[in-house]
C-alpha cells in the first residue's frame, strides 16, 4: 500500500514537471511553434557571402521575418540534372511570421507583388559586413526573374544584384572594355600630365614667397604682442568688470520689472505730451506768430540803434541845424 501511494506520488511530480517545463518553453519562445508563418524563397546567381541563416528579412526598413534556409539548387532541384546543364544558383529560403489571414493573403498576392516588381536583395548591415535579405519594388523589366526548370517547393520571389555586386561589376566591365591602346593612351596623359606639374612647380618663386611668408608671420607676430598687451592692460579688465556690473544691472531691472515700467511711464508721458500740444496747437501758433512780431520789431530797433546811438538814450533824432545864408 505504501508502495503504491509512493508511486503515485512520483508520477504526480513527474507530471507536474512536465507541465511546468511545457509552460516555460511556450514563455520562453515556444509559441513561434504554433505560430502561423509564411515560407517563400529566392535565387541568386551570385555569391551571397556575409548573408547568414537567421539573417533579419525587412520590407524596406521593416522586420519581417528571418533567413530560415540557405542551399544550392543543384543539392536541392538538380541532382538529377547533368552537371553541364545545371543553374547552380543560391537558394534562399525565407520564413516570414503572420497570422493566418494575413498568410494567405501573402500566398495569393505573391505572384502579383513579383510581377509588380517586389525583389529580394542582399543589402550590408552599417559596416559590419553582415547582410540582410531587404524587400522592395524595383524596375521588373530591369530585373527580371531567373530562369530555371524545376518547380519551387515554396513561393518564388525573385531577387536582384545588390548594390555593391553592381558596382563591382560596374568596374569590372569597365575594366575589360579597356584595350591596350587605350591603356597607352591613358599613360601618355598622364606623363604629359606629370611633365607639365613638374613645370609649373619649378616656375613657382618659391624665395619670394619665403619672403612674403616671413613678412606675414613677422607681422602677425607684432599683431599678436599687442593683443597680449592690450590684455594685460588693467583697464581692460576694469572696462570688462565695469560691462558685466552694468548687464547684471539692467538683468536685474528686466526680472525686477523696472524695465517695462519705465517704458509705460514714457508711453504715457508721450501720450500726454501729444494731448498737450494738440489742446493748445491755437495758442502755440499765435505765440509763435507774436514772438515773430517781436524778432520784427527787436530788428528794427537794432537797426536805429546802429544808425542813432545817441538817440536811444536822449530821444529821437537830432534835428536838422540851418546854416546862414542858405534857405530852409
Amino acid at each position: 500500500m505504501e508502495e503504491a501511494k509512493r508511486y503515485g506520488r512520483l508520477g504526480a511530480f513527474v507530471v507536474v514537471s512536465l507541465c511546468i517545463l511545457t509552460t516555460g518553453l511556450v514563455l520562453l519562445g515556444g509559441r513561434r511553434w504554433f505560430q502561423p508563418t509564411f515560407m517563400f524563397e529566392t535565387y541568386f546567381d551570385q555569391s551571397v557571402a556575409g548573408l547568414d541563416v537567421g539573417a533579419p528579412v525587412r520590407f524596406r526598413g521593416v522586420p519581417l521575418g528571418r533567413v530560415a534556409a540557405i542551399l544550392t539548387s543543384a543539392a536541392t532541384y538538380e541532382r538529377s540534372v547533368p552537371l553541364e546543364k545545371r543553374r547552380e544558383y543560391i537558394v534562399v529560403r525565407v520564413e516570414v511570421n503572420l497570422s493566418g489571414q494575413e498568410a494567405a493573403q501573402m500566398r495569393r498576392d505573391a505572384e502579383t507583388l513579383a510581377s509588380r516588381g517586389l525583389r529580394a536583395q542582399t543589402q550590408l548591415a552599417g559596416i559590419t559586413g553582415q547582410q540582410y535579405l531587404a524587400l522592395d519594388f524595383l524596375d521588373p523589366k530591369k530585373y527580371e526573374a531567373l530562369p530555371f526548370d524545376w518547380t519551387p517547393k515554396y513561393p518564388y520571389l525573385p531577387s536582384a544584384p545588390s548594390s555593391a555586386g553592381e558596382t563591382i561589376a560596374k568596374a569590372q566591365s569597365f575594366l575589360t572594355s579597356l584595350n591596350e591602346a587605350d591603356i597607352r593612351k591613358v599613360g601618355q596623359s598622364l606623363s604629359v600630365l606629370l611633365s607639365d606639374l613638374d613645370t609649373k612647380v619649378r616656375e613657382i618663386p618659391v624665395a619670394e614667397l619665403a619672403t612674403h611668408v616671413e613678412a606675414a608671420l613677422s607681422a602677425a607676430n607684432g599683431t599678436f604682442s599687442r593683443v597680449d598687451r592690450l590684455l594685460a592692460d588693467p583697464s581692460l579688465k576694469q572696462t570688462v568688470d565695469n560691462a558685466a556690473v552694468i548687464s547684471g544691472r539692467v538683468r536685474q531691472m528686466t526680472d525686477g520689472g523696472q524695465l517695462d515700467r519705465l517704458v509705460k511711464d514714457l508711453n504715457d508721458v508721450s501720450v500726454r505730451l501729444d494731448a498737450l500740444v494738440g489742446d493748445n496747437q491755437y495758442d502755440v501758433r499765435a505765440t509763435v506768430e507774436d514772438l515773430r512780431t517781436t524778432a520784427g520789431n527787436l530788428r528794427a530797433l537794432s537797426e536805429s540803434v546802429k544808425r542813432y546811438p545817441a538817440g536811444v538814450l536822449v530821444g529821437g533824432p537830432p534835428e536838422k541845424i540851418q546854416l546862414p545864408g542858405r534857405s530852409p
